[in-house]
């Protein structure tokens, strides 16, 4: 089993990404189950999200304490929470940012990749939303859901024009990682 947790504040669609992270996986004829992690946030509060894929059925209700992957969302959030926390030693964390992954330092043997979603989402959709920006780059660093299952859990979602740029923007994030991989 394979189990990601999704770092973000309240609004960035975090819930959604494991969500559809969760429909994709199914699509590519993967058992999964995506749930958030609620306390009283608020829009701009820090908040988890986790999927679990796997190929045979999940019978675990629990958040995810050791997860093989962490995406993050909103580096800023590196400052306030330990996204590191519990990941596997070859564990990979995935950070919308600028910089480079030798620019982050946590406590962990995981790789770390980084990919500029903020930018690819301003260039591609027109606003800062990176959720599905970052779900183009996790499945190129992971090789653990087809970017195609993904564009189209994201254009069932949000049909129409939404959907098409989103989905634009999953394969650029795609592309640019698998070039990162390499």
């Amino acid at each position: 089993m394979k189990e990601i947790r999704i770092h973000g504040r309240g609004g960035q669609g975090s819930v959604t990404a494991a969500e559809l992270l969760a429909v994709a996986a199914f699509a590519d004829g993967k058992f999964s189950q995506a749930f958030p992690a609620f306390g009283v946030e608020r829009r701009g509060a820090p908040v988890q999200s986790f999927t679990r894929l796997n190929d045979k059925p999940i019978r675990l209700r629990s958040q995810v304490y050791q997860p093989d992957y962490v995406i993050v969302q909103d580096p800023t959030l590196i400052e306030v929470v330990d996204v590191a926390y519990g990941i596997k030693d070859t564990g990979t964390i995935i950070i919308n940012s600028e910089f480079n992954p030798e620019n982050f330092k946590f406590d962990s043997n995981a790789k770390v990749m980084t990919v500029d979603a903020t930018k690819i989402a301003l260039d591609i959709i027109g606003r800062p939303i990176v959720n599905t920006v970052l779900m183009g780059a996790f499945s190129a660093a992971t090789k653990q859901i087809k970017p195609e299952s993904i564009a189209n859990a994201v254009k069932n979602r949000f049909p129409g024009k939404i959907g098409e740029k989103n989905a634009e923007a999953i394969e650029k994030a795609y592309s640019i990682t698998m070039e990162a991989t390499v």
